[in-house]
């Protein structure tokens, strides 16, 4: 059992210009104390299959923590618009909110953010180098949301694993394809398709058969190699 939830994740600013700050506020329950802080990151993934593109807008660490409710807001910039492929910059990227403790991940929040121009005229006919003070990005209303068990403070040992490695029957770790941030000990506990709304991520009534078609999924071709 997790002893930290994200209850919520609320955008403050969606949609907004390409290059403004991404602006949220995180919710979440703790149900147990904790000696030590939460790391959260903020990954903006341009390019499916390769992640040497990958960039890590924000990682900060949120502590100490007390059992209850807590919120936090998160603000940060943009992606440098000079790392990201030119033939990647319009369409389909992904965003994904992580949180860790310890140096394990325990949770991972993923969108599908698309960009475009803010006209007709440059949608129809785009220029061949990217004007990015013209575009605007818009997330997706319903994330994926993955949850990992790891070693919590009250734990001996999490379940499924022996000596801090997977036992042979726990599952493959979740990560995307390529991933420059995969957890190769972790154990996946379930996954969550879709956003209620309001911006709240719901963690009850996990659909482990997160494969079932939902607004969240981009059109076929658009990003074939790289789920959450």
């Amino acid at each position: 059992m997790s002893v930290v939830t994200i209850r919520n994740v609320e955008f403050l600013n969606n949609p907004a210009r390409f290059l403004d700050k991404y602006k949220f506020r995180v919710t979440f329950e703790c149900i147990a104390s904790l000696s030590d802080d939460l790391e959260w990151k903020l990954i903006y993934v341009s390019s499916p299959g390769q992640p040497e593109f990958d960039q890590e807008l924000e990682d900060c660490m949120v502590g100490p923590v007390p059992i209850g409710i807590n919120s936090f807001e998160f603000d940060c910039d943009a992606p440098n618009p000079h790392r990201i492929p030119q033939n990647d910059v319009l369409g389909v990227a992904a965003l994904i909110l992580t949180a860790s403790y310890k140096d394990q991940e325990f949770v991972r929040v993923g969108y599908y953010q698309n960009t475009e121009y803010d006209n007709d005229e440059m949608k129809e006919n785009p220029p061949a180098t990217p004007r990015f003070e013209f575009l605007v990005r818009d997330l997706a209303t319903k994330p994926k949301v993955t949850r990992f068990m790891i070693k919590w403070d009250s734990d001996q040992a999490a379940p499924g694993l022996q000596g801090g490695q997977p036992s042979s029957a726990a599952p493959a770790p979740f990560a995307p394809p390529g991933s420059a941030f995969p957890r190769p000990n972790a154990m996946v506990t379930d996954t969550q398709e879709g956003f209620a709304a309001g911006g709240s991520v719901p963690m009850e009534g996990v659909q482990n058969n997160w494969a079932a078609a939902s607004s969240a999924v981009p059109p076929a071709g658009s990003m074939p190699q790289r789920p959450f």
